[in-house]
Parts: C-alpha cells; structure tokens; sequence
C-alpha cells in the first residue's frame, strides 16, 4: 500500500488543514498516516484535538493517527520557543521509530512536515524519503519566513526598539514593525530559535501551501522568482488549497442557524474570533455597544474574559449577566443574538443571511470566509494575524480594518462606524461583491482542471512514480 506520512504541529489549527489534505491524498488511492505530538506541558488538556481525531477516525478509516508518546527531558529555558523546539527535536526519535514501523507493511512515498517541524528534516535524510514542507497559512507568510534570515541579519535592533518602521518583504504590502508576528518582533532567543528553523525550509523538495494561486498570485511569482531566498534554490511551491472543514454533517442544527433562518438575505454580520479569541470585559461592553448602536442585525459569540496572567487559561464559558450591559439583550432583541463560547463557524459562513464577518485574522477564518464569499473586517489579535490583516486590506482588498487594536482597546464609536460602513456605504457594497468574485476563484481551484486540483494530481503522480 503507497501511504504518505503527515507530521503537523500541535494544535488543531495545524491538524485540520492537513486532515484535509489527507482526505485528498485518500481519494487519490493513498492512505496516510498522521503523527500527533505530545504536548508540550504533559498536563495541559488536548481534548480539542482528541475530540477532533475521534471524529476523523469514524468516518474516514484510511486516514490512521498516531500519538508519538510523551517527552520529559527537554530544555528548562523561559524561552516557550526554545522548550518547543527542545521537543520538536527530542521527538525525532518517535518519529523515526513510527516510520520504520509504518515501512513494514506499507510503502512511504512521502512525508509532509509541518513548517514549524523542519528538524524531522534529518529524519527523512536518515531514512531516504523525500520530505515536503505544508505551510498552513498562507503564501505572504511563507514570503516572510524564507526571507526572515535575510532580515536578521539586516536589521540589529528589535522592531518593539525600532518604533513604527516599514518593514520591506519581496511579494508584500510593507509590513509596520508593530504588525510582525508575535515572538518575532524582540531580537532575543525566540528569534533567533526561528531564523534557525527556516532557514531549513529550502531543503525541502518541495512547499505545499493552503492558498490558492488567484488570491496570493504576486506573493507566489515573488517567492518563484528567488526573491525571498537571495542566494539559495527555491524549492517548488504548490498551492494545494483552499482546504477548510466542511459545514457540520448529522447531529442536532446550532439554534444560532435557526435564527438566521429568520434574517433577510445578506443582511448579518457576524463576531467570532477563533479558539483563543477572548477578550477583557471593558471591549466586550465597548463591542456590545457598538454593535448596538449601529442598527445592524449581528450574530456574535462571546466567550469569558481571559486570565490577565494568561490569556489561554480559564473557563471560556461566559456570565452573559455580567459582561454585557445591562438591557442590552433585550433592546436588541430580534436583530441580534448572542452564542456563548462557540458557533458552527462555516456553517454560519455560509448562511444566505450572513454578509459580513468581524474577524481575527487567522488563515483558517480567513480561507473560510473567501470561500463563503463574505467581506471581512480584520481585528487581528495575536501570532502572525496582524501580517495578515495587512494582506488582507491593502492586497487582497477583501477586509477594513477595525483601528484602535494595537492600542488595547477598540471604542464603541469604531465597532458601529466599521459594521455600518460594511453593510450601508458604497466602499461596502464593492469589498462585499469582491469578495462572491473571490469565492468563485476558490471553488474553481480544487475543481476538476483546476490549478490546485493539478498541482495535487502531478504530486501524487509524482509519488506514485509515474509520468503526470
């Protein structure tokens, strides 16, 4: 049997858009098998990932999962990057076990491994398979870290030094300092922990990416081209996407989507902001207000506030009582509803109701989004989401941007001025039919014929060892 080897990194956001790939690597005659990481922190709870895995494995029996066991000695550092990549490289070993195993019974024709994961390049060289790089986000950070080694050693100061500098990446928009991605912007060991890591990403032979060619065509010409890897061979990119989650299958309907059932056509924005999206309980109030004030009709998941100390910990089912204003349900009751902690997110998407979505700018939110063929305004919170908002509103031209984030609050006044602009104003109405323009694009990219549906068959021909 010809299997092809998934390594994503932890974390759902990494493991779904590969799932995804596997399922087309399936279709294609292939199975695959993919290696979970164990975490970082042994009691940290994964059920969101176990959760997700249970699902996979009920309905799609040729995509097989194995958890690599659990890692002790790794590095003590303050650095989270240094620890994680302690653990990257200590899983070698698991990983490299798990192939031998895997070669047994099957044939390896290839293993794809997370961009993050580039030290399980040395096991494929061990082991003389043919390793891939899948790059979950999109094609503008790929743009950033090939060319990041490059900026290092251009730029001595940190950007959080530097102040408000225009940052200049071959393919993109310039990028301010502030908006590099997080762990990114300090010239300190989390830093150079990365520019150690890509620089490993040209040795792979070959860069798949969950992007499409029209939505990031200049990016991807840029990065063809060399111009991001001054010196070195660019390794083939392939836009393999868009790869998102389907909309829910069997089980009980969100009453969130009976509601929208009621709204007019076109007429509902919509609030949500990832996993980890949690906001302090004054920018609930200011987004609760603004939202009522701008008459529009909204759909939005709120969530508890975080921990100040962590922003990832805590209950994230909230006290509606006690973070909205007081009357604020009733007042708008009718054009607006609010979901505790989660929503079916493309099913909303999707919704004949929904037009408008508030965003965080994750690339998984963003590909759903493009593919519902809904307009977005970009409120970027963490990670490389700011990168993305850029991309988003100056080349894609598929968002506004939602100002006064990079301050610690978003006022009332910007929340009901951007939400009305989407919905009432002309520049509103053209980013809404960019983006149903934007949505055609996508549906033509894995259909039969093409670009990202080619690229897949010339891999897996490819790896078959036939002619494509």
């Amino acid at each position: 049997m010809d299997t092809v080897v998934l390594y994503p990194f932890t974390g759902v956001g990494h493991l779904a858009p590969m799932t995804e790939f596997a399922k087309l690597l399936v279709a294609r005659g292939f199975s695959v098998a993919i290696a979970i990481l164990p975490p970082l922190h042994p009691n940290v709870s994964s059920s969101a990932t176990d959760d997700y895995i249970s699902r996979i494995n009920s309905s799609h029996p040729s995509i097989s999962f194995h958890y690599l066991p659990p890692i002790t000695n790794i590095s003590t550092s303050t650095s989270i990057l240094v620890r994680l990549y302690s653990l990257l490289r200590a899983a070698n070993t698991h990983l490299r076990d798990l192939l031998q195993s895997i070669s047994q019974t099957s044939t390896i024709r290839a293993l794809h491994i997370d961009f993050f994961c580039t030290d399980a390049f040395d096991v494929a060289s061990e082991l003389n398979l043919p390793a891939y790089v899948f790059f979950t986000s999109g094609a503008a950070v790929l743009a950033y870290f090939l060319y990041l080694p490059t900026l290092y050693n251009q730029i001595t100061s940190s950007y959080n030094e530097l102040g408000e500098p225009l940052v200049h990446i071959p393919g993109l928009p310039p990028i301010p300092g502030s908006h590099m991605p997080d762990l990114m912007r300090d010239r300190d060991d989390n830093l150079q922990t990365l520019v150690d890591a890509f620089s490993r990403l040209p040795e792979a032979k070959g860069i798949l990416v969950n992007s499409f060619e029209f939505l990031e065509s200049r990016t991807l010409k840029t990065i063809r081209e060399g111009h991001c890897l001054p010196g070195r061979a660019v390794p083939p990119v392939y836009c393999v996407g868009p790869l998102i989650t389907g909309t829910g299958g069997g089980g009980e309907r969100h009453e969130c989507l009976t509601w929208l059932d009621k709204q007019p056509k076109g007429s509902v924005v919509f609030l949500c902001f990832g996993s980890m999206g949690r906001f302090p309980a004054e920018q609930v109030k200011e987004i609760a207000t603004g939202l009522e004030r701008s008459e529009q009709r909204f759909l939005w998941v709120v969530r508890s506030p975080p921990d100040p100390q962590n922003r990832f910990s805590g209950p994230i089912e909230p006290d509606l009582g006690a973070l909205l204003p007081v009357g604020f349900v009733e007042r708008t009751e009718g054009r607006g509803m609010v979901v505790k902690a989660w929503a079916p997110q493309v099913d909303v998407l999707n919704h004949e109701a929904t037009a408008g979505f508030v965003t965080h700018c994750g690339w998984n939110s963003i590909l759903e989004a493009v593919c519902a063929g809904v307009g977005m305004i970009a409120w970027p919170l963490y990670a490389e989401q700011k990168m993305n908002k850029v991309v988003l509103v100056e080349e894609m031209k598929l968002a506004v941007e939602m100002k006064g984030y990079h301050n610690g609050t978003v006022a009332a006044e910007e929340v009901e001025t951007r939400v009305r602009w989407l919905m009432e104003s002309e520049g509103g109405r053209e980013l809404r039919e960019r983006a149903k323009e934007m949505k055609e694009h996508a549906a033509a990219a894995l259909s039969e014929g093409g670009p990202s549906h080619a690229a897949v068959v010339d891999l897996t021909a490819e790896w078959k060892g036939r002619s494509s």
